[in-house]
């Protein structure tokens, strides 16, 4: 037996070809932010009309139906007395990620829950308008493999 090295040399040309073709799908992920802030903006809606899901919100309060009642704006829709929250969800994408939010005050304590009113007298429950459900993650999953794909 010899002490020189076996040398084995394979032709891989094929997988370096198929990983530089990943590679530049992965330099431009732009299309994709935006086909996913797409699906949150879908998703968000869809949490609207709903009013909620999969689970629906928590009902409204019975003080809370009264004071709409007075103002004839109930019956109704739960978060959508005039319709400024869902009319303030914006996305925003770029080239590395895709976001969803609203700017306005309120808008985290419809979402989370929480203490509200004067002296913090009113407990708010969370009511997640920004939420995605197993069937938005599969969405968002067949984008990526979509983008991905050779």
């Amino acid at each position: 037996m010899s002490d020189e090295p076996i040398e084995i040399k394979l032709d891989n040309q094929e997988v370096q070809n198929r990983l530089l073709e990943l590679a530049s799908k992965c330099e431009n992920l732009r299309p994709l932010m935006k086909n996913i802030a797409g699906i949150f903006a879908y998703s968000t809606e869809e949490n609207f009309k709903n009013e909620g899901r999969p689970e629906k919100w928590l009902d409204l309060a019975e003080s809370t139906k009264k004071q709409r009642e007075k103002k004839r704006k109930w019956p109704g829709q739960i978060l959508q007395v005039e319709g400024k929250l869902a009319a303030s969800i914006n996305t925003f994408y770029d080239d590395d990620s895709a976001v969803i939010g609203s700017n306005l005050d309120y808008a985290a304590i419809h979402q989370l829950g929480g203490q509200a009113g004067r002296n913090k007298s009113v407990s708010i429950p969370a009511r997640p308008y920004l939420k995605l459900t197993d069937s938005d993650y599969k969405e968002i999953t067949q984008e990526i493999e979509k983008h991905l794909k050779p």
